[in-house]
């Protein structure tokens, strides 16, 4: 191969394997726009592993693992968009059931409760790490990846505050029992 700049190469292999490679993201994807979308995060993820020519030669990816690549960025697109209809479903019955929404702690129906009080009072008894945590995983509906990168903090870290925040949660809420 020829010296060429590492932009040229890639436009060149770009332009031998695109179509082939948005053809394969149409099949996986529900629409034109996302499959457009999950073929440009799977070429930005090829482009960070193969950004750097080895010895001033550039050696594309293995088209194999184009596809790879791909079909995990539109897996990922698809739980994406799964997570984020299934929050909207239940933001629609909240504006359904109160024609508004409003603050869980603050104004909703549940507050009204004895028990609602209580726990509101528990929560604000944890360490606020902890609450964040804890408020990113149940009704941010986030994984532990998730949140890790949201609070730049390693998953297991995340992982240990949502269990340490439950645990301080039981024994502050196990004299009360609700």
């Amino acid at each position: 191969m020829k010296e060429e700049s590492l932009a040229e190469s890639w436009k060149e292999w770009f332009r031998l394997n695109g179509t082939r490679l948005l053809l394969f993201a149409r099949g996986k994807t529900k629409s034109e726009a996302d499959a457009q979308d999950v073929l440009q995060d799977a070429i930005l993820r090829l482009w960070k592993s193969y950004s750097s020519p080895i010895d001033g030669h550039f050696d594309p990816p293995p088209l194999a693992l184009a596809y790879t690549a791909l079909r995990n960025a539109a897996i990922d697109h698809a739980r994406k968009t799964n997570r984020r209809t299934q929050r909207e479903q239940k933001s629609d019955f909240v504006v359904r059931e109160r024609d508004q929404v409003q603050n869980w702690f603050e104004t909703s129906t549940l507050e009204q409760s004895e028990q609602a009080q209580i726990i509101k009072e528990a929560l604000q008894q944890i360490p606020e790490k902890f609450q964040e945590v804890l408020t990113l995983k149940i009704w941010g509906e986030l994984t532990f990846s998730e949140i890790a990168e949201n609070l730049n903090i390693p998953a297991n870290t995340a992982a240990s505050r949502y269990r340490y925040a439950l645990e301080s949660l039981r024994k502050i809420l196990k004299p009360n029992s609700i």
